[in-house]
C-alpha cells in the first residue's frame, strides 16, 4: 500500500510517499525559514502565500524521485489540524483536488499525532507509553495506550517550550528559529544563573501542565544586568527548560506505572533534551524513543505514515467538506474524524 502524506501546518511545504513494504519512498520539504527569519517567527500570510506557490512543485518531486504517478497511489493523508487555518487549508485544498480526481480516499491525520508516530518508522515502541509533545506550537503530555486510544494529561498554560525558545534567541539577539541556536550556544556556556523551574514540583492541578512565561521572564531580567556572557544564559535557560520537560514526563511514568516515552516535536531535535533523558533511561529503567533527526521538524514522512495506520487499521476516511481545524486537541480529534468518517 502506497500513501502520500500532505503536510502544511505551519510554514514547511512537506509531501511524502510511505510504502507499507519498503518505508519512505520520497520525502520532499520546502522550507521558509529563510523568509520568516525578518520577523522573528512564521508570518502566517507569508506562509500561505509560500504554500501556494511551493506545493506543486513539491508534490511533482516527490513523485518523480521514485517515478510514481498518483494513479499507482492507494490514498491521500493530509493534516488537517491543528495549524494556523490560512496554511491548513492549503494542504487540505489539494488533498481534496487530488482525491476527486484520482478517487483516492482521503484520510485525515492530526499533526501531534503524526509526530509521535513519526518513531514508530524507525524502530519498535510498545504500547501504553507516555507522549512527550515538545514544538513551537504545543507542549503537552498524552497517554498513548493504543492507535487512536489518547489520554491528555496537560499542556502549556501559557509559551510552548518552542516558543520560549525562539523568544529567549530574540532576547540574546541570536536570531530565529531559536531552538538551534541556543541549543549550540548552550554548549560552550555554564549554569551561571539558578533560574526558576515553573510548576516542576506542583502535585496539585497543574501537576501535569507546564508554564514558560515565568521562566521567560526571568531569563529576561538577566539579560538586561548586562554582565552574562550569552553562551552562559543560553546553557541557564536551557538547563531549566529541559529539567521542567524531563520532571514531568518522569512523574507521568511513574503516576502511571508506565516504562516507555515517546519524545516527538521539533524540540525532540535537542542535543541536551536527548542526553538528560539518556541519563534517566539509566536511573529509572525507562526506555525512552526519540525520531532521527530528519523526522524531528514537520514532514510529509509523518504524515503519510500515519495516514496509512489509520487507514489500513480503522479505514477512516472523510467527506470533500470537512474543514481544517486551528485548534483541536489529539483525543478530540479522534471523537470528530470518528463522528465524520465515511466508507470508501
Amino acid at each position: 500500500m502506497k500513501i502520500i502524506g500532505i503536510e502544511t501546518s505551519c510554514d514547511d511545504t512537506a509531501i511524502a510517499i510511505y510504502d507499507s513494504n519498503k518505508g519512505i519512498l520520497s520525502n520532499v520539504v520546502s522550507s521558509q525559514i529563510k523568509m520568516h527569519e525578518e520577523w522573528g517567527g512564521v508570518y502566517p500570510d507569508l506562509a500561505a502565500r509560500e504554500h501556494t506557490k511551493n506545493i506543486l512543485p513539491v508534490l511533482d518531486r516527490a513523485l518523480n524521485e521514485v517515478s510514481i504517478k498518483m494513479e499507482d497511489i492507494d490514498g491521500i493523508a493530509v493534516t488537517v489540524a491543528p495549524g494556523l487555518i490560512v496554511s491548513l487549508v492549503i494542504g487540505i485544498s489539494v488533498a481534496k483536488t487530488l482525491s476527486w480526481i484520482y478517487e483516492k480516499p482521503l484520510i485525515p491525520v492530526h499533526h501531534i499525532e503524526a509526530h509521535i508516530f513519526a518513531s514508530f518508522i524507525t524502530e519498535k515502541v510498545n504500547y501504553p507509553f507516555i507522549a512527550l509533545v515538545v514544538s513551537g506550537g504545543h507542549t503537552e503530555l498524552y497517554i498513548v495506550r493504543n492507535f487512536e486510544e489518547y489520554q491528555y494529561l496537560g499542556g502549556t498554560l501559557d509559551d510552548a517550550v518552542g516558543e520560549a525558545y525562539d523568544k529567549v534567541a530574540r532576547m540574546l539577539g541570536l536570531g530565529y528559529p531559536g531552538g538551534p541556536v541556543i541549543d549550540r550556544l548552550a554548549k560552550e556556556g555554564k549554569e551561571i544563573v539558578k533560574l526558576p523551574r515553573p510548576l516542576m514540583k506542583d502535585k496539585g492541578k497543574n501537576r501535569f501542565n507546564f508554564s514558560f512565561s515565568g521562566l521567560k521572564t526571568a531569563i529576561l531580567r538577566e539579560i538586561q544586568k548586562g554582565i552574562y556572557k550569552k553562551e552562559d544564559l543560553a546553557k541557564s535557560f536551557q538547563e531549566a527548560a529541559t529539567d521542567v520537560l524531563i520532571s514531568k514526563t518522569v512523574d507521568a511514568c511513574e503516576a502511571f506505572g508506565i516504562k516507555e516515552v515517546v519524545v516527538a516535536g521539533g524540540v525532540s531535535a535537542n542535543s541536551r533534551l536527548r542526553e538528560k533523558f539518556g541519563e534517566i533511561k539509566e536511573k529509572k529503567g525507562i526506555k525512552v524513543h526519540f525520531p532521527p533527526l530528519y523526522l524531528c521538524t514537520d514532514n510529509g514522512a509523518m504524515i503519510a505514515f500515519t495516514g496509512y495506520k489509520r487507514f489500513s487499521e480503522k479505514k477512516t476516511t472523510i467527506n470533500y467538506d470537512f474543514e481544517g481545524k486551528a485548534r483541536l486537541r489529539m483525543d478530540k480529534f479522534v471523537e470528530l474524524i470518528r463522528k465524520n468518517s465515511v466508507s470508501f
